[in-house]
């Protein structure tokens, strides 16, 4: 079981970035498509907040590799 734990750990700065681009990926899709089903401002700011979301969740994915760093060192 820890074998397959740690396939989904994030061990390393350039994992979280990897991690973090598939999500903006993601989001921008989501995005691209909340301003075809919702035309205007209310499908600008539905797609603002995917995005937005990407930058909260990066951060916290950063900050929980390097806290772990500084943990295990």
């Amino acid at each position: 079981m820890n074998r397959i734990k740690r396939l989904f750990t994030i061990k390393t700065k350039f994992e979280a970035f990897l991690v973090i681009y598939a999500l903006a990926l993601g989001a921008t899709e989501r995005g691209i498509v909340y301003m075809g089903q919702y035309p205007g401002f209310g499908g600008q700011l539905l797609a603002l907040a995917c995005t937005g979301s990407v930058f909260m969740a990066g951060g916290m994915i950063i900050d929980a590799v390097e806290m772990r760093r500084r943990l295990t060192y």
